[in-house]
């Protein structure tokens, strides 16, 4: 069980929702908190206690956790965040960068909170199995008292104490897995347009050496069977990639794939909407290519 008595959770997406779903039933109290109404329905259903407002949740709670969608809005909840005697840590899930945590880091050192800056990986089937990949950058002595709580949602990575450390070691994750399903598609409809059955094609990449996280799971649970539902949206996938980019950058470290990377998501983000699921990103080559990659048979497009 965790050694906090009351949880408190604002954000709650598609991943936020999930994780704290999952939280309820491993700590004394979960109070969240959202701004859509129906999203926290959802989680008092599941036995969560609703706040009315991000003051309500902070007051109350001995640890605040944030699964916000963009850096701007972490930024705004940590500023909005009151100091108050009972919150002490605050955990952001969120997917900001290295300088926007740095900086959210001393906003809450201010008001007297220790941060934990713990991005995380590993889609919404992590979330729901508690498998997801947290990594976590804190002060030692705050990173020991969050460790249990922190391993009900995954398998928990110390990768320094430094705020910042999760978010460049949560960017290099992302900048790979958005080089992979973007090649990994390429790669498929080049095979499929020549007359390679998609299906085989997976088989025999998953047991060579182009075996990657795409042609293992993406391709087969959501391509193949085109129901496009992994859970990720091809514009957060973007801001992930574009926030690797600016980082590379600001510690003078050349990129020559990463650039081309960030052109292909935002060319994706024009053309499915940013709203899209990410694994869609495999009909902007299927369009041009007029071929879709689809079952076990391949499809060719009319011309």
């Amino acid at each position: 069980m965790s050694p906090f008595q009351h949880v408190g959770f604002v954000g709650l997406g598609k991943m936020g929702g999930t994780i704290a779903t999952r939280m309820v039933g491993n700590v004394p109290k979960l109070t969240v908190f959202d701004t859509q109404p129906a999203a926290v329905a959802r989680l008092v259903d599941e036995g969560a206690v609703s706040a009315e407002d991000l003051i309500s949740v902070a007051s109350t709670s001995d640890i605040l956790f944030l699964s916000l969608p963009s850096p701007a809005i972490v930024r705004d909840v940590a500023r909005a965040l009151p100091k108050s005697p009972s919150i002490k840590i605050v955990v952001d899930l969120s997917t900001t960068g290295p300088q926007v945590a740095a900086e959210v880091a001393d906003i809450l050192a201010e008001r007297n909170l220790k941060m934990v800056d713990a991005p995380v990986s590993g889609g919404l089937a992590g979330a729901r199995t508690g498998t997801l990949a947290v990594m976590a950058a804190a002060e030692r002595a705050v990173f020991d008292q969050c460790r249990t709580l922190l391993a009900t949602i995954g398998k928990v990575f110390f990768v320094g104490e430094r705020p910042g450390l999760g978010q460049t070691m949560k960017l290099c994750n992302n900048l790979l897995s958005a080089t992979v399903l973007a090649v990994s598609s390429e790669a498929m409809v080049m095979g499929v347009k020549a007359g390679l059955d998609p299906q085989t094609m997976l088989d025999v990449i998953n047991a060579g050496s182009g075996r990657n996280s795409a042609t293992q799971d993406k391709f087969p649970k959501s391509v193949l069977p085109r129901r496009f539902d992994f859970g990720f949206s091809t514009g957060l996938m973007y801001k992930d990639v574009k926030l690797c980019m600016e980082e590379a950058e600001r510690l003078g470290v050349p990129m020559y794939v990463g650039p081309s990377v960030r052109q292909i998501w935002l060319q994706a983000c024009h053309e499915l909407g940013p709203d899209s699921d990410f694994t869609a990103i495999v009909k902007c080559i299927e369009r041009l290519a007029q071929v879709e990659v689809q079952g076990s048979t391949p499809s060719q497009a009319r011309t």
